[in-house]
């Protein structure tokens, strides 16, 4: 990811400097339980993590020469560790070093972004409690439908990264696997007591079954989930869109003081932090295809799934990791209208008690279709002539015959619609 986008905290853990330590780390976890084997002698570990110094151009230059990353990591390890260095590796093949260590690249970005979460539904939580009895208008289509909340809008995105939070850390233990079994996965020439060593020393779990590679599955399972959270990232950042359009204007992302909303025209104040974060969740989506199709690699081993990891692996971390924390951002410095939003409800001139009039009408023994009808008739009325449905159905006697005045002002009012909220958020915030 461009710089842009992307926080210290990931992109230090996709940097080469990491992935090398990385590959060090699972190198000599390796070499401490052949010894512990007796394979090769005491000391190999110790001396190789006290003498290597990762350096990332000497790395990328014998690369250059040997056209293989893994071999050049070696060498490198092998100019400054000295000759017993030549014991790492044994039995192993490149997969069981990339495949572990890309887990754990994972499973580290994975765990920052869980953090981004606690922090988004500790805002959300808080403003939703805010603004729990705040009136807005509730839309279906964009079209005006029933009162609710604001709080409930808020209760809602809580609820759907609450779920996002236990898709991942599903998907992290999903990854959570090493694989030391060497060629095609067969501990041919290395003892499975290596592997064992190696997860536990890097705290993962052992790969039952490895074909070479560590089964892809479980990294299109990551990569779906984090495409699922980018969903729910732009979900919440078009309703922002939609609710700051002139129009609407129910709520505002903020706006510092020196802040230019357009170069063109002074009076704009755009919604651009919530546009970019629809344009990073497709971004991070785009990345949910590669992963899926990675899943089917020839026989025991290819490496068409390498170069589609080298680019998402960092890509899909690092923009959902920057993308949760701009909108933990936006929604916690939001600019909230309730004069606006109570505006708006009351645009339509009662309109949007239709359904609890057609409803009322059918316990008075009229039938549904008549009742709709009936209602449906006055509020094209209402909408046409810009009339007021409560005063329209007052002068409807028939109505007025089957609903009592007191009954009717009922009808009219929003207490129906807010008196389980308190129920709702009990399910929400248990």
């Amino acid at each position: 990811m461009i710089k842009r986008y992307s926080r210290k905290e990931l992109t230090d853990i996709w940097s080469e400097e990491n992935k090398y330590k990385i590959w060090l780390d699972v190198e000599v976890a390796a070499a401490e339980a052949m010894e512990r084997l007796g394979q090769i002698p005491k000391g190999v570990a110790s001396v190789v993590r006290k003498k290597t110094k990762i350096n990332v151009n000497r790395i990328h230059k014998i690369e250059t020469e040997v056209k293989h990353d893994v071999i050049a990591f070696l060498t490198s390890v092998t100019e400054k560790a000295g000759i017993k260095a030549r014991y790492l590796h044994q039995g192993m093949t490149s997969s069981d070093v990339l495949d572990t260590s890309f887990n754990i690249q994972l499973v580290q970005s994975g765990t920052i972004i869980l953090k981004d979460i606690d922090q988004l539904l500790k805002v959300l939580k808080k403003q939703a409690k805010k603004y729990k009895f705040t009136p807005c208008m509730g839309r279906s289509h964009g079209i005006h439908a029933e009162p609710i909340t604001f709080g409930l809008k808020l209760a809602s995105f809580y609820e759907e990264f609450k779920r996002n939070r236990k898709r991942l850390k599903d998907a992290i233990d999903e990854v959570s696997t090493c694989a030391i079994s060497g060629a095609v996965g067969t501990f041919a020439n290395i003892n499975p007591k290596v592997e064992k060593h190696v997860a536990k020393k890097l705290d993962l779990n052992v790969e039952p079954i490895s074909t070479q590679v560590i089964p892809r599955d479980r990294h299109a399972f990551y990569f779906s989930v984090l495409g699922i959270i980018a969903g729910s990232i732009e979900r919440v950042a078009i309703e922002i869109r939609h609710l700051q359009r002139t129009e609407v204007y129910e709520l505002q992302e903020y706006f510092s003081k020196n802040q230019k909303g357009s170069s063109a025209m002074p009076h704009k104040k755009n919604p651009i932090l919530s546009e970019n974060l629809t344009g990073l969740a497709r971004m991070i989506r785009s990345t949910v295809v590669p992963a899926l199709e990675n899943i089917a690699l020839w026989h025991e081993r290819d490496i068409s799934h390498s170069s589609v990891e080298r680019n998402i692996g960092p890509d899909a971390n690092i923009a959902t990791d920057f993308a949760l924390i701009r909108l933990t951002n936006i929604l916690d410095n939001m600019i909230i209208y309730p004069k606006k939003m109570l505006e708006n409800l009351n645009l339509t001139k009662g309109l949007i008690f239709s359904q609890e009039v057609m409803l009322e009408l059918t316990k008075t023994g009229l039938s549904r279709e008549k009742s709709y009808k009936k209602v449906q008739t006055y509020t094209k009325k209402c909408f046409a002539e810009n009339l007021n449905l409560f005063e329209v159905i007052q002068s409807d006697k028939y109505i007025m015959s089957k609903i009592p005045p007191k009954k009717l002002r009922t009808i009219f009012s929003y207490a129906k619609h807010f008196k389980n909220v308190n129920l709702i958020f009990k399910r929400v915030f248990k």
